[in-house]
């Protein structure tokens, strides 16, 4: 259902409002750049300080501004199971095509919890859900196990995994279990090459919201086995992969943003504050090595 390289879409702000005609600005270059899927309200959208009614309205304007170009993957997820049954409902209200669903943070669920979870959301909203593992984030990590009871229970809920573990073993775990037709989806810019070549198919991407026709270009070059070509395209890319990690995320990829473009802000909201000068030198030499700068 989903593949290729696929931005989490970083939330413009201006004087602490959302930046609505900078986002729409946005969506639109990155569906003319060769971006196959958009995702707002993730990690990379600030998601954890928009208050609900941002988060609904961010839904809203990326599947309007879109206009059925590309699919919408919604973030809705939440360490409280209500409010992510509630983000899941207002996406398919406004039409998304899928809700991207991190495990819940803080509360530390079990597996049991967790499929606990995941199978309450499915059997009430009729929206495909791509599950998002990130323990560096949550601390709970999402046992293959788990992924794979959920996957054989909801066939045609729980479609793919954004897999942020940095466990490659578990491509081929899951591969076997399911089939080609899960959808495993990178969840680290650095690590896609390798992602990609052990079966997975795409990219949720931070990088590609500063360089969406590169990512582009490298998904479409190593998903078709041109590996020269994606093996070229990822050694640009890859300094700047790791600059944007250089301080928290997003505040280097909004400086990045903000050089490349002009339009977009580096405004980020607090707990988050401006990336450091040693982050800023480190992605200015990634642009540069790129050829974006």
């Amino acid at each position: 259902m989903f593949s290729g390289s696929i931005p989490a879409l970083v939330t413009p702000f201006v004087d602490g409002a959302i930046d609505e005609a900078a986002f729409r600005r946005l969506i639109d270059w990155q569906i003319e750049e060769g971006s196959s899927a958009l995702v707002p309200c993730g990690t990379t959208g600030e998601a954890p300080t928009l208050s609900n009614d941002e988060q609904h309205r961010l839904f809203a304007i990326t599947v309007e501004q879109a206009k059925g170009r590309v699919p919408v993957i919604a973030g809705c997820g939440s360490n409280d199971t209500q409010t992510a049954l509630w983000h899941m409902q207002e996406a398919k209200a406004v039409g998304a095509d899928a809700a991207l669903m991190v495990a819940p943070y803080y509360n530390r669920p079990s597996q049991a919890g967790l499929l606990a979870h995941f199978s309450y959301l499915a059997e009430r909203v009729a929206l495909p859900i791509v599950l998002y593992n990130v323990p560096g984030r949550t601390v709970t990590d999402i046992k293959p196990e788990t992924v794979i009871e959920l996957a054989r229970r909801f066939p045609d809920r729980i479609v793919g995994i954004k897999d942020a573990s940095g466990d490659m073993t578990r491509l081929t775990a899951h591969r076997m279990a399911l089939g080609e037709g899960f959808d495993q989806i990178c969840g680290n810019d650095d690590m896609a090459l390798h992602y990609n070549a052990g079966g997975g198919t795409g990219c949720i991407s931070v990088t590609a919201n500063v360089a969406p026709r590169l990512c582009a270009e490298f998904q479409a070059a190593s998903l078709a086995g041109d590996m020269d070509r994606a093996h070229e395209i990822n050694q640009r890319l890859f300094p700047l992969h790791q600059a944007l990690f250089t301080d928290a995320s997003p505040g280097p990829v909004k400086y990045a943003l903000a050089k490349v473009l002009g339009w977009i802000g580096e405004e980020v909201r607090l707990p988050l504050v401006a990336c450091s000068a040693e982050s800023r030198r480190a992605v200015d030499t990634a642009l540069a090595h790129a050829g974006l700068a």
